[in-house]
């Protein structure tokens, strides 16, 4: 049954245009930086709804019917330029840092938005236990109430939502915990954590409680800064874990499935919800970028990273045909994503 409505695909238009706008700036500024001549700054793709160009530095800005990417066109990035501003004319570190810009923007914007998650937040979690669940087996394979946790397995954990996806992820089977007890350190082997399936895939559950942590400037920026950490671990594990089989390819979604998720978390999270989704969903654009896949800007990035080692660039022509391949091989991943997801609508 379908339950995505008119304005959840408005909301979601406006944050996969925001997202994308925030990547394409960052490639922006980037080139204005380094001097890179900019023929076009375009949000979206297709025909143009609106075009300008600018008087003072002849870059057209661009928004395009369709809300599905967007890019800055930059002479020189496929080939030779006569432009001694274009890309392809500059160092490679400045090469690099244009083509990284724009996954470092993804991640800036998802640290701010944790910030302001982490900040309106009515309390805060620490790593200190408080209490435990009736029968509880944490509490009956070593943990004690006042035991600060320290490590879930060889993973450092700093706050109540890095434990919590540590434990989720690991404790499936008896793994050993450090803590810190009665001012020693103490590793307390073997415990268990109570466990449940979703969609196939095992996890495990925490079933004790945390004290909360006061909030100050000092915590608040340590959450963010550790939630947002823990949500780049987690996207990271997730592509680990599709690559080598823990999740299927049905795991996986595009705009469709991330349109459903909002509708979702909109009805069941609030706008709390809505704003680590746009974490999650940031983030994941930062990441998905910087993979090492031709017409990305991580394959971009290779063979920047092959040019300084051999101190010569790859053939232009060899790399475009690169490039091209790759786009045709998104393009049909992303046919393949958006079919299954209309198709899960109806399930």
């Amino acid at each position: 049954m379908i339950t995505i409505s008119i304005l959840t695909v408005l909301l979601a238009l406006l944050i996969f245009s925001a997202l994308i706008f925030i990547h394409e700036l960052g490639h922006f500024i980037a080139a204005r930086k380094f001097g890179v001549t900019v023929e076009e700054f375009a949000i979206g793709m297709g025909p143009k709804i609106i075009s300008r160009v600018s008087r003072t530095s002849g870059t057209r800005y661009s928004l395009r019917l369709l809300p599905i990417g967007g890019y800055v066109s930059m002479p020189g990035e496929n080939g030779v330029s006569d432009d001694p501003n274009a890309l392809c004319n500059k160092s490679v570190p400045a090469r690099m840092t244009v083509v990284c810009a724009g996954a470092i923007m993804n991640f800036l914007l998802g640290i701010l938005v944790m910030t302001v998650i982490v900040s309106t937040s009515p309390a805060l979690g620490s790593t200190t236990i408080h209490g435990f669940e009736d029968s509880a087996s944490s509490q009956a394979t070593g943990l004690m109430i006042g035991d600060t946790i320290v490590k879930v397995g060889n993973e450092r954990v700093h706050v109540a939502n890095d434990l919590v996806y540590e434990i989720m992820r690991e404790g499936t089977s008896p793994i050993d915990i450090t803590v810190k007890r009665a001012g020693e350190t103490v590793i307390v082997p073997d415990v268990r954590f109570p466990s449940f399936s979703e969609s196939g895939i095992l996890y495990a559950a925490t079933d004790f409680y945390v004290f909360p942590e006061e909030k100050t400037v000092e915590s608040v920026i340590k959450h963010s800064f550790y939630r947002s950490v823990s949500t780049v671990k987690m996207i990271w594990e997730s592509l680990i874990d599709l690559v080598t089989g823990r999740y299927g390819v049905e795991a996986v979604s595009g705009p469709v499935g991330v349109t459903e998720a909002i509708s979702e978390t909109a009805q069941t999270g609030g706008l709390s919800g809505i704003m680590y989704l746009v974490v999650v969903i940031t983030m994941n654009l930062g990441i998905f970028n910087l993979l090492p896949l031709p017409a990305l800007d991580g394959g971009r990035l290779m063979f920047l990273i092959v040019e300084a080692v051999r101190r010569r660039p790859v053939d232009p022509e060899l790399e475009a045909k690169i490039h091209a391949a790759g786009i045709i091989a998104l393009m049909l991943l992303m046919a393949f994503v958006t079919y299954q997801d209309i198709a899960k609508l109806f399930v």
